[in-house]
């Protein structure tokens, strides 16, 4: 977060988030997260397949079959990128939109983990190459806020205030067209163009449109999916429609002819107020939450050489991004679950709370993840988990 504002996580959350734009100039040099040359090998040697990229022009998507073609031998592929044909639509003012780049492109991948953590919201990540004067998408807004990270290029950016503050993930911008359009033709809120290092951070709902300027623009879009007060209203009725499975009488058919709308319904809306007070809806929160990402990258090479080669001496850590959470005996993950002995209970607490000073044995970084040395956590926990995916191999 401070490489992105310059702000506290503190600063950030009580005067930014969800509230208003931030632009922020010369936030950092993200070089190291994506260049002109990772666009090029990602097109040309990646073998990549839609959706990995999308072509935007003068506000429409290109059909996918004008820029994909068969992989050539030994690869029964129809539909991977054909690198001739976007060079030809990028010369002809398109924009390429790479996209997913949390999954394709490890510096991007390891940012946008760290970044999903400390938000505690899920975090994707795509690029847009554009062609200098150009844009690809007309005024709209999205439904997840967004960091913009200006890599390569200049691109002035028109930001109006929402037509629909707060939009949920299913009410996009075609829903009110005609309200864009209008809203887009008033004065912006902001007017300004991205260099290479600046930021700008968008809500969701915040109406923008960008065009490159005199070179080809390149930026990153950091896309924050939200979780909302009605996700956890969701979740909430569905815990309480769980409860009421179990009551007979809300099990019991409605009378011939009945169309609900006598003193049934009455009792049902009593009953449903009534599971609503008992329902917890955090199992299930905590379970949508570790589906709507993915944990950091493992090798299975590398985890089996860590089991076959486990010593008393052998580093290892939590694997990052597991979305970790012990219910009782039960330590929940985004790979899946583990049933922990009484035993073994304080040392996975203390795993997961990383308080464990005494077992750290490796770098002085407090943001760096810890370290442990497998004698310490107990070898057969330390196998257990290292089969389980739930810790990785760690060197010093």
């Amino acid at each position: 977060m401070a490489r992105l504002t310059h702000l506290t996580r503190q600063e950030f959350a009580r005067d930014i988030w969800a509230r208003t734009p931030l632009l922020t100039r010369g936030a950092d040099d993200f070089a190291d997260l994506f260049s002109a040359d990772a666009v090029d090998e990602l097109i040309s040697r990646r073998g990549l397949r839609t959706p990995f990229l999308r072509v935007a022009k003068d506000g429409a998507t290109l059909p996918e079959t004008s820029y994909t073609a068969p992989a050539g031998v030994g690869a029964s592929i129809a539909d991977q990128l054909d690198d001739t044909a976007l060079w030809r639509s990028f010369a002809d003012g398109a924009t390429l939109v790479l996209q997913a780049l949390h999954r394709t492109w490890e510096p991007v991948a390891d940012f946008v983990t760290g970044l999903g953590t400390e938000l505690g919201h899920p975090v994707q990540a795509n690029a847009y190459v554009t062609p200098p004067q150009n844009r690809g998408f007309d005024d709209h807004y999205d439904v997840h806020d967004v960091f913009v990270l200006q890599i390569a290029g200049t691109k002035r950016w028109m930001i109006h205030e929402p037509v629909h503050p707060d939009p949920l993930r299913d009410q996009p911008w075609t829903d009110r067209r005609d309200a864009v359009a209008a809203a887009a033709k008033s004065a912006p809120h902001l007017d300004t163009v991205l260099t290479p290092g600046d930021v700008l951070y968008l809500p969701r709902g915040w109406l923008h449109a960008a065009e490159a300027q005199g070179a080809v623009s390149i930026h990153l879009t950091l896309g924050v999916h939200t979780w909302t007060h009605h996700a956890l209203a969701e979740q909430l009725a569905q815990s309480a429609l769980a409860l009421l499975r179990e009551d007979p009488q809300m099990r019991a058919s409605l009378p011939l002819g009945a169309d609900g709308q006598d003193d049934r319904l009455a009792m049902v809306r009593e009953r449903l107020a009534e599971a609503l007070t008992r329902a917890d809806p955090t199992p299930l929160f905590h379970r949508a939450r570790r589906g709507q990402s993915r944990p950091a990258p493992l090798g299975p090479l590398a985890q089996l050489a860590a089991v076959d080669s486990l010593t008393p001496d052998s580093p290892v850590r939590l694997r990052d991004a597991l979305e970790a959470r012990l219910t009782g005996r039960r330590l929940h993950t985004r790979v899946g679950w583990l049933d922990i002995t009484e035993q073994d209970l304080p040392t996975i607490r203390r795993l997961l709370n990383g308080q464990d000073d005494e077992d750290s044995r490796y770098g002085d970084d407090p943001r760096a993840p810890h370290v442990h040395v497998a004698h310490d956590l107990g070898l057969e926990l330390v196998e257990r988990l290292l089969r389980a995916g739930v810790l990785v191999p760690a060197g010093p």
